[in-house]
């Protein structure tokens, strides 16, 4: 930041200086006005080398910052006019300060485009913080939440005490909370909560979306005890009360969890109405209390609440429905179904709604017209119970229609046609059937009123025509004839009604359901819409409300205000309102330095709700909650569904740009974000990534910048083409359109899109990262982002490898060379700045591979006796980086291991209490992956979690058995079957149409004790010394303590169908497998060079690539070009993964494994290691292997004879030491004494229990845990965010500097050895 305002302080100066030129040059142009060249004093440049970006959302410059705004108008004209006279030959950092002044005038286009030039022209832009943090807060702007996010993670990863890192954390939080990956959310929060600097979201709100992520992660009893807590905070806003108890009383309504029925509504009912004392204008919460006053049949009351609702926030789908149910209820036929059409205009895969409306039809004796609705309840995305639909709707169809049936079927969508009556908000109240009379609800037999959707003669003629023309429609034609069906469907059944009510008493019905005919269970179908109650519409202290981000793709239902989008559904998506569009170019009407190039801008194209607030400050927000039945409701409106609340989350738009406190909902796994939606039309923008060369077709001499055209179809993200990614690729207006493009559309060679982050390899800086790529040709060195198309072309800098750095010759010169680095010391994070970047996903294998190479056979090595296994190649040939994998047959039978120590039997006779972690998943055949309802593959791998014993685990995996001899006997008295017997795979792939059984994965088995275990682990003894557990030439072996799973054993018990799902090993370290048996296990296996490509397919997906549970569509990465491993493990057979490969196993059988880590002492082990070190420090993903300590220990106790090794561990030595020393320094500075405290024997490794970084030697905890020695570290960034000055912290010593000295001096090359046996 320091050099990028002294820069701005050069640049101020040669503007003024460079103003008598100006001058001269107007004075001899007679057609140049002189207000053309306007000059800045010296008094301004001063003030705005003080300016940046960190500056937005605390600069009032619309109240008391007047002065301000005008002085960063006239700089923007200043810039401006000199980059026009510059002729091309502009300092980049000018093109970064306009960006500065651009953001804090909130002029986004323009700020996007000044950051793009910048981007292009610097190669180094990755040291600038402020630059990337103003990149991130315009992508912000834009709801272009994948490049923000990475753009954030960079500022962090290269700046962890970057002066707005509270704001970062904050809107990282609130963007993987969009992004459903909760766990990220949280962590993020949670280092925001901690922080003492200022944001734009107070203590309280940041709170509240903590309790609410506990919430939505169904820590139901956690989320109450957070909800509560907040509500003793004193001086509570009231916006975060409201919502607070609004959140509290809806979870005790639908939670079981909370108590038995009565109390819990007592408590919800209490609840919601002191929120609607804190904000009586929340339909929202009128809504839920409705719903609470329903499920204990206080009818009136839940009437009121619903034209309560109804009154603040008109068009929600949900009340409407719910108000549906309660007429139905009544046996109010007519003003169920004006309801019900209500509902399904405002949202046409409202399957509740559908499913109601369906259940009318079949009282009123109308099947064909139920038939109808009930298809469109299953073509809903939400409808959770499409197979009793299914079954009813053949029942129907079997029976006989009714005579006094109408002949017409109410179609897919219903809306009405006229302008003025596109939906319910814009008709007359009095037409609405919530605004009926009271006395409807007491038996009034008064017909109502005509409504005035009847069709007119001119529409019924117009029906006619087209009816008879039905084969030569239009699918617009064809639209319109479902809509006057709709309505003339909807006008006889109400002229049917009227003739009965005319001709004496209504004709007995159910109130709910079919007349004389079965009726589907009450509950069977559990409602579609799960409430997710929105949170709080806060105004902040520093600007109006800013306008939400990320509508979900697709067509909108019509724009009343309300934002309960399509298909949000049942635990579905998150409700969100229409987003800013991203410009299609990135160049604003008032950018006249970009008009010699680019065409005006298309603009910034706000949806009708952008903004939830209203014109008169009311709040817009509903949630996509189910209609309510209660215990009434014959298609089951369970009150008891759990809640998945959703609240809009605010981009910045204000002068402020703050964030709304709004809690956004969460997207259970599997649903949301990632759905396909037609109709939705994705727009691209310039990236600044795209970097212009001589020669290429876009390039310009004077900008260098180039233009990406718009697109009118869905552009995928991960393309196979691409090798290089750079910021400013958002394909789509929201987050989530940009997350869930499906297909690779075609690009222009000169408009291909970039991504941010993404460079030739990942190149982390930590430990050795800056070491060549001995996987590739490609040089480490290349950090400029360059478009896919000019990869080839682009001139390779130098390799930079760790011999490239300088290697002090002793530890004195280290610690003299970073002496007086200033009071707070080097950043923990970035020694060597100028040297590492940011770590990045590295492009896959060029070339491509041809189709027929995607299936490669698996290396397999067949052993016949115990010298094959001790044979030195078979080690060579395992850690081999062209074999990703490998497959060792028979080495049981030749190292005559008794594998029998680990069945199921002898686990149970030794430790039969032992704790297993189960997973419950869906039994599915082994290359396909679909949800829950058999309807779609999808990459989530869902699955929950929970805790048995050895000894209950060993009863179903017995039962299980036993229940598949069963079924096997049972068909073959059915069928006659073939000699051939049918495989476990077999039956699940021919049953996967039929609803997938649940299976439990007995999981992280901990078999570590030597107490415990000791015969199993001596039993491991007897493998080569490679594959041991512990061995001296075990990376592994030298951290010094145990690391669960990777330097100790762990078990897996299995049934057929046990899913591992996909994922590298921890930080990218080898794998040991043996499978015990009896059954055999299928793999798929991906090469570590294409881990980039599945990390973007996860990202496409919206799953977290490191955290996240996923199992790839093997026709993804097929037309991806990523050849996959396949292959059979069977009893007794091991398999050793190699360094960094993406895996992914199922059972076949019932079998039990044994799987650890192995770390190969080589420099491509190692590489890869920091790599993901650097990465997952990146990504703020604690990594398993402390390599910074790990390093020091192998100093101490290995002799290194490998060149490239010894330069990364010493590097890593290099770098840790300078960063002791720094913080040493800055301690002393600030007058803090560090207190002596040795490492003990087996300690293990720290990390800062905040942000889960490794820390090395200087531990800072807090006094209190100190003094009840249970030390709580925390990392040098985390401390002085609590506390700038350390105060309530002590900090302990843990090696002398002297000593870490002589290990580094210490540290030496050894001369190379002949390789010998393993």
């Amino acid at each position: 930041m320091k050099s990028c305002r002294a820069s701005l302080a050069v640049a101020a100066r040669r503007l003024s200086a460079a103003g008598d030129e100006e001058k001269k040059m107007a004075a001899g142009k007679a057609s140049e006005p002189e207000e053309d060249s306007p000059r800045l004093s010296a008094q301004e440049s001063d003030a705005l080398a003080r300016v940046d970006s960190s500056l937005f959302g605390y600069q009032r410059l619309h109240e008391d910052g007047a002065s301000m705004k005008a002085l960063l108008v006239k700089a923007v004209r200043c810039y401006e006019s000199l980059i026009l006279r510059a002729e091309g030959k502009v300092d980049p950092e000018l093109f970064c300060q306009l960006g500065h002044f651009s953001l804090l005038l909130e002029e986004y286009p323009k700020a996007l485009s000044a950051y793009q030039r910048y981007y292009s022209l610097q190669s180094d832009y990755w040291k600038n913080a402020a630059f990337l943090y103003g990149l991130g807060m315009v992508y912000f702007h834009y709801n272009a939440f994948q490049w923000a996010i990475k753009a954030f993670q960079e500022v962090l990863y290269i700046d962890p005490g970057f002066s707005r890192a509270k704001e970062i954390h904050l809107r990282l939080g609130l963007m993987f909370k969009v992004n459903t990956d909760y766990e990220s959310s949280l962590k993020h929060f949670q280092l925001a909560l901690i922080d003492s600097s200022h944001c734009t979201l107070s203590k309280a709100e940041i709170q509240f979306h903590i309790a609410h992520l506990y919430e939505i992660q169904k820590r139901y009893r956690t989320a109450k005890e957070a909800y509560e807590s907040l509500l003793l905070t004193e001086a509570l806003p009231v916006q975060v009360k409201a919502a607070t108890l609004q959140q509290l009383g809806w979870m005790h309504h639908t939670v079981e969890l909370l108590g038995d029925k009565a109390n819990k509504d007592s408590y919800a009912i209490q609840c919601l109405q002191k929120s609607l004392e804190a904000d009586p204008n929340s339909g929202q919460s009128w809504y839920f209390l409705g719903r609470c006053y329903s499920s204990i049949g206080k009818v009136q009351d839940a009437f009121i609440s619903y034209r309560q609702s109804i009154d603040k926030s008109e068009a929600s789908a949900d009340t409407w429905c719910s108000i549906g149910v309660l007429y139905q209820q009544q046996n109010q036929p007519m003003d169920a179904l004006q309801a019900y059409i209500c509902a399904v205009q405002l949202d046409h895969s409202h399957a509740a709604a559908w499913m109601d409306l369906g259940t009318l039809y079949e009282s009123c004796n109308q099947p064909q017209d139920a038939i109808k609705c009930y298809v469109n309840a299953t073509r809903s995305k939400a409808c959770s119970n499409t197979a009793a639909l299914a079954a009813r709707i053949k029942y129907l169809q079997a029976c006989k229609p009714g005579a006094s049936g109408s002949a017409q079927s109410l179609p897919a969508h219903v809306s009405p046609l006229d302008d003025d009556q596109s939906s319910p908000a814009k008709r007359k109240r009095t037409s609405s059937p919530a605004k009926s009379s009271s006395e409807s609800w007491t038996n009034s037999t008064a017909p109502p009123a005509t409504p005035n959707w009847y069709l007119s003669p001119q529409k019924l003629q117009l029906l006619e025509q087209l009816r008879a023309n039905r084969a030569s429609l239009k699918p617009v034609q064809m639209q319109m004839l479902d809509q006057l069906e709709a309505q003339l469907s909807a006008m006889h059944l109400h002229q049917q009604q009227m003739r009965q009510n005319s001709s004496g008493p209504v004709r007995p019905s159910l109130p709910n359901g079919p007349s004389g005919v079965p009726s589907l269970p009450a509950h069977a179908v559990p409602r579609g819409p799960v409430p997710r109650p929105s949170c709080i519409a806060h105004p902040l202290a520093n600007g109006p409300l800013p306008p939400s981000p990320g509508s979900r793709s697709g067509p909108q239902p019509p724009a009343v205000g309300n934002n309960h989008t399509p298909g949000s559904r049942a635990n579905g998506d998150v409700p969100y309102l229409h987003p800013n569009a991203l410009p299609h170019r990135c160049r604003s009407p008032g950018d006249p330095w970009r008009s010699q190039n680019l065409n005006a801008t298309q603009g910034l194209q706000k949806g009708p709700g952008s903004h939830w607030a209203g014109p008169n400050g009311d709040r817009t927000l509903s949630s996509s909650g189910s209609a309510d039945g209660g215990s009434h409701n014959q298609v089951g409106h369970s009150s008891t569904t759990p809640s998945e609340p959703a609240v809009n989350h605010q981009s910045s738009s204000s002068s402020s740009s703050s964030s709304s406190l709004t809690a956004t909902s969460g997207v259970p796994h599997g649903t949301g974000p990632t759905k396909e939606s037609n109709g939705s039309t994705a727009t691209q923008h310039h990236s600044p990534g795209s970097r212009s060369r001589p020669g290429s077709p876009a390039h310009d001499p004077k900008l260098g910048g180039k233009e990406i055209p718009a697109a009118n179809s869905r552009l995928n993200h991960v393309h196979p083409g691409s090798t290089l990614t750079a910021p400013g690729s958002s394909t789509a207006s929201s987050p989530a359109s940009a997350l869930s493009a499906s297909s690779p559309s075609p690009v222009e060679p000169s408009a291909s899109l970039n991504k941010p982050g993404s460079t030739v390899t990942v190149n982390g800086s930590g430990g050795g990262a800056c070491s060549e790529d001995s996987r590739s040709p490609v040089k480490l060195e290349p950090l400029k982002l360059e478009p896919p198309e000019l990869c080839a072309k682009a001139p390779h800098r130098p390799t930079l490898s760790s011999s490239t750095v300088s290697i002090y010759p002793t530890s004195a010169d280290v610690l003299k060379a970073c002496r007086n680095l200033g009071k707070n010391g080097v950043s923990s994070s970035r020694i060597l700045l100028n040297k590492c970047p940011p770590p990045r996903l590295p492009p896959p294998p060029a070339p491509p591979l041809d189709k027929d190479k995607l299936n490669p056979p698996t290396p397999s090595i067949y052993l016949e006796n115990k010298r094959d296994a001790f044979f030195p190649p078979l080690h060579q040939f395992c850690t081999n980086q062209s074999n990703p994998v490998t497959v060792i047959r028979g080495l049981a039978g030749a190292l005559k291991l008794d594998l029998g120590l680990f069945s199921t039997k002898t686990l149970v006779e030794a430790n039969p209490e032992h704790l297993v972690e189960v997973r419950t998943q869906l039994c599915q055949p082994a290359d396909e992956n679909w949800d829950s309802s058999g309807q779609k593959k999808q990459w989530r791998c869902e699955g929950t979690r929970s805790y048995t014993t050895i000894a209950k685990y060993a009863q179903y995996q017995a039962s299980s058995f036993q229940e598949s001899l069963r079924e096997e006997n049972e068909k073959k008295g059915q069928k006659e079957l073939s000699d051939s017997e049918i495989t476990s795979s077999e039956t699940v792939s021919r049953s996967r149409k039929a609803p997938f059984k649940q299976v439990k994965f007995g999981t992280n088995i901990d078999v570590s004790d030597e107490k415990k275990w000791k015969l199993q682990l001596q039993e491991l003894s007897k493998l080569p010394a490679f594959a041991r557990v512990v061995s001296a030439g075990n990376l592994l072996s030298h951290v010094g303590h145990s690391i669960l799973g990777m330097n100790t054993v762990q078990l897996f018990m299995k049934v057929p169908g046990s899913r591992t799902p996909g994922h590298q090993e921890h930080n990218n370290f080898c794998a040991v497998n043996i499978n015990i048996g009896p059954g055999d296990c299928e793999w798929f296996a991906v090469p570590e060079p294409y881990w980039g490509v599945m990390s973007e397919f996860c990202e496409k997906n919206n799953i977290n690539f490191l955290k996240g549970s996923w199992w790839p569509n093997l026709e993804d990465l097929y037309e991806a070009n990523v050849p996959v491993y396949r292959f059979i493990q069977r009893p007794g057979d091991l398999v050793w993964l190699n360094t960094g490969t993406v895996h992914w196993v199922q059972a076949i059988g019932w079998c039990n494994n044994i799987s650890w880590n192995v770390g190969p002492l080589s420099a491509y082990q190692y590489k890869l290691a920091v790599e993901r070190y650097e990465w997952n420090k990146l990504q703020s993903v604690k990594s398993m292997v402390p390599m910074v300590h790990l390093s020091w220990n192998m100093a101490r106790n290995i002799k290194v004879s490998d060149l490239k090794l010894f330069e990364m561990i010493k590097f890593c030595l290099l770098r840790t030491l300078k960063q002791c020393q720094a913080i040493k320094e800055a301690l002393v500075a600030a007058g803090k004494e560090t207190v002596w405290h040795r490492r003990g024997r087996d300690e293990p490794a720290h990390y800062c229990s905040i942000c889960e970084v490794e820390v090395f030697n200087l531990l800072f905890v807090t006094s209190d845990s100190y003094a009840r020695r249970s030390s709580v570290v925390h990392c040098q960034a985390c401390a002085r965010k609590g506390s700038g000055e350390l105060e309530g912290f002590v900090v302990l010593e843990q090696h002398r500097m002297d000593d870490l000295m002589q290990v580094y001096d210490q540290f030496s090359l050894a001369p190379a050895l002949h390789s010998s046996s393993s």
